[in-house]
């Protein structure tokens, strides 16, 4: 399943897809600072490129072919080798999709994930022409995209997301043509990124999201310190004090 994944993103649509998640990892992940970041999931994309933390890791699932990129760790996405709250950075390509259990890789997610730390995400975005050709592939030959995954809706990670304490930081859409085999097919519908991203922005083929931890526990302590009055500890004065039986 995974293999076929990469094969397609080798092709003229896989390339398109790449070509407009790697721009957003580039702007969206420069500017997260920190120490520690990982990537789970190459599949022919080096999403920490342009980040500058100290260590970055590229991590594969286990079975999973590596495409063009070596990776660092070989990785059990629901069982990280990771310390609780160690790393200031996880970044998602697909992975999810991929993923036996996606709510569980983001459970084990959001316990290495350090208190405002960041996740990024990427899907295919199932309300969409892309999600429409897949549904209906035999109305549609034309259309040519990979059978390797499950698409989740961004909706549904969004509320995946809330549950595990991560507050949204931003989504964006892309990739509005559809998905065709050959580059002179696409390229016909260039006019539809324009119109697209003004007129029916949610439903692009790709979402990218990037989300923070916020642990209630955390933010709790801190209001409660805040709010806390500060109490008089200290003794009257000696020379104020009356001696007892004195009335």
């Amino acid at each position: 399943m995974v293999t076929e994944q990469i094969d397609w993103l080798q092709t003229p649509t896989g390339q398109y897809l790449l070509e407009w998640e790697r721009a957003r990892f580039d702007a969206a992940l420069t500017d997260v600072f920190g120490y520690h970041a990982l990537q789970i999931g190459l599949l022919g994309i080096n999403a920490l490129a342009a980040n500058r933390m100290s260590h970055r890791w590229l991590a594969l699932t286990a079975g999973c072919p590596q495409g063009a990129l070596a990776p660092t760790l070989v990785v059990d996405s629901t069982a990280l080798p990771f310390a609780e709250a160690s790393l200031d950075l996880v970044v998602l390509p697909h992975t999810l999709e991929l993923s036996g259990d996606p709510h569980a890789t983001l459970r084990e997610v959001q316990r290495v994930l350090v208190h405002e730390g960041r996740i990024a995400i990427t899907g295919i975005n199932p309300v969409s022409l892309w999600g429409l050709g897949r549904r209906r592939r035999s109305g549609l030959g034309q259309f040519f995209l990979s059978d390797a995954g499950t698409f989740i809706g961004h909706r549904r990670l969004r509320d995946w997301l809330r549950l595990l304490e991560f507050e949204l930081e931003s989504i964006s859409f892309g990739c509005y043509r559809p998905a065709m085999r050959g580059e002179r097919a696409q390229a016909r519908f260039g006019w539809m990124e324009r119109v697209g991203a003004r007129w029916w922005p949610i439903f692009g083929a790709a979402y990218f999201i990037v989300a923070v931890k916020r642990a209630r526990g955390a933010r709790l302590l801190g209001q409660a310190w805040k709010a806390a009055p500060v109490v008089a500890a200290t003794p009257a004065p000696v020379a104020n004090r009356e001696p007892k039986g004195s009335h």
